[in-house]
């Protein structure tokens, strides 16, 4: 079962209308367009519906039935301009391990319903709980850090930059880093 969020973004790409859309333009009806695909037509007919997302492997099978590529389901799905509010109270939070009774900092997206976004902002409050030891990460991408009360350490390899109200740091992630608060308060 998908949640909500995950239902909302699926359904902005109407990817069930651009087949059925595919399929009349060709003139063909749930019954052919299944004998090219080896779906069903009443499963075809829940995607076009919108009452089922296709895996891409489903999706793929159509596709090559009209000469399109999976991009063609995706590229331009947004006829109006990219929007997306999140409000305070509706922002999802992620401590630094889930599941530890400790946390030494919590994150939240800011930007999490965004399809198509280049890059994901969050907001993370490290609590005056130290770290054992710090745990190094990586990932792909890049990081901007702007810090907005506090300091915060980051520690990449053997150096360790600090950062005050106002400083900001934008770095290589893929390069291991982790973070310490330091001062006393949140």
């Amino acid at each position: 079962m998908l949640s909500k969020t995950l239902q909302d973004g699926l359904s902005d790409y109407r990817i069930g209308d651009t087949i059925r859309t595919l399929r009349l333009k060709k003139k063909i009806g749930l019954v052919e367009l299944g004998k090219h695909t080896g779906l069903s037509p009443a499963l075809l007919s829940k995607i076009e519906r919108g009452r089922l997302f296709p895996t891409l492997p489903t999706l793929l099978r159509i596709a090559l039935v009209f000469g399109v590529g999976l991009e063609f389901f995706f590229a331009g799905a947004r006829e109006n301009p990219l929007v997306a509010v999140v409000r305070k109270d509706q922002r999802v939070q992620l401590p630094d391990r889930p599941g530890a009774r400790d946390v030494t900092y919590r994150f939240e997206s800011l930007d999490y319903p965004a399809t198509e976004r280049r890059f994901s902002c969050y907001y993370a409050e490290f609590f005056p709980i130290a770290p054992d030891k710090l745990r190094p990460h990586e990932h792909p991408g890049v990081e901007f850090i702007y810090t907005i009360e506090g300091t915060l350490s980051v520690h990449m390899g053997v150096d360790e930059h600090a950062l005050a109200v106002g400083d900001s740091m934008y770095f290589d992630s893929t390069v291991p880093h982790a973070y310490r608060r330091s001062g006393g308060r949140t």
